[in-house]
Formats: structure tokens, C-alpha cells, sequence
């Protein structure tokens, strides 16, 4: 079992607490299979509120079950739910957790920021449906004189791929992996910014 951590940053103007607008809001993941590598070519989906049924496990489910179409190995994917989505606040300005997936059998290589989210202007006006998959967000708060609101998400490059930094799932530690990453951060602060890697995890 491989454990991923999705963590976001954003710059937030006028607003605070950006979460997904919902329970059943749907992650969107790019993913692979761990035995023969196989990159599946669509985005995929989970959300907390359903769970399937996994072949071979008894009464087992999972929020995401997945068969490889190369090796037909089947694999899942399911939320940590003792971690508690946390609201981002304007005082943060790092990197924050936003969930935990425990993946047996395959990698998520990307996250997409689909779907509706929501945050909080500063006299407390509640905004959501708000889109980012674009990378930003504005709009105006008339009960607040008014105020203009703005949720931008910084972008990183890195070799031929494109990152959001929002998006970038970061963690990826388990066993002999976790020690690795522990004996040589100054490699991987050199490859990328510091806050994307939390070494720290057990």
C-alpha cells in the first residue's frame, strides 16, 4: 500500500476557507498501474460517498476499483477518512493538506481542479460554485463596499511536464521509499521547491 497526500496553496484576496462545495465533491486523478506501468488514457473520479465493491475481498470496497486494460490487474484506491478536509485560510500562505488516499495497486500521477468549490468573503458572504480549473477566480463582494475577491493558483514548471502546485501530489512514502526520501532532501529541495515534499509522514 502506497499512501498520497494532496496538499494546495493559493494566493486569496478578500476571501478565506476554499474547500470543494460539497461531500460528494468528485477528485480527478490521472492514473497507473504499479505492475506494468500502463498509464490509463482518461481521468478518473472519486468521491468520498461511494465506495465499490472489490473482486476477491470479502464485503471489502474501496472509492475507486480499477482494472489495468494491459495487464487486466485490478487495483483501488480509497480516502484516509480519519483525515478531515480542512477549509484553506488566507493566514496559511504554505502548503496545506487537503486529503489522504490509500492506493494498493496504482499511482495517481495528477490531479485536475475540476468541479465546484467554494470559500468565504471577509464580511462573511458565502461564494460557491466557483470554478479553477483556469488557475484563478474573481468576482465581486457588493455587501462589502464592494470589495473585490481573487483566488489565484501559482504555476510550476518542470522539464517537458507542466504543474499546478495546487495540484501536485507530493507525497508518496512507504517503507524503503520514506527512508530514501529521508537521506537525501537536499536532492529533492535541489529538483523542487521545498514545501511540495513532506518527508515527515509515517
Amino acid at each position: 500500500m502506497v499512501l498520497l497526500q494532496l496538499s494546495i496553496k493559493a494566493e486569496l484576496e478578500n476571501v478565506t476557507d476554499l474547500q470543494p462545495a460539497s461531500d460528494d465533491f468528485e477528485y480527478h486523478f490521472k492514473v497507473k498501474c504499479s505492475s506494468c506501468n500502463e498509464a490509463h488514457p482518461k481521468v478518473v473520479s472519486m468521491n468520498r460517498l461511494e465506495e465499490h465493491e472489490v473482486s476477491g475481498g470479502k464485503h471489502a470496497t474501496a472509492h475507486f476499483v480499477w482494472r489495468c486494460s494491459f495487464c487486466r490487474r485490478e487495483s483501488s484506491a480509497k480516502f484516509d477518512t480519519s483525515y478531515k478536509v480542512k477549509p484553506y485560510t488566507s493566514e496559511n500562505a504554505q502548503f496545506q493538506p487537503l486529503l489522504v488516499i490509500e492506493c494498493r495497486g496504482l499511482e495517481f500521477t495528477d490531479f485536475e481542479f475540476r468541479g465546484p468549490w467554494k470559500c468565504v468573503g471577509l464580511n462573511g458572504t458565502v461564494f460557491n460554485d466557483i470554478d479553477l480549473e483556469e488557475g484563478d477566480w474573481t468576482d465581486y463582494d457588493e455587501k462589502a463596499r464592494p470589495t473585490f475577491l481573487s483566488i489565484r493558483l501559482d504555476l510550476f514548471s518542470h522539464g517537458d511536464r507542466r504543474h499546478n502546485l495546487l495540484e501536485y501530489l507530493h507525497l508518496r512514502v512507504n517503507g524503503q521509499e520514506h527512508d530514501f526520501l529521508q537521506r537525501i532532501p537536499q536532492i529533492l529541495n535541489y529538483v523542487y521547491p521545498k514545501s511540495i515534499f513532506n518527508t515527515s509522514a509515517q
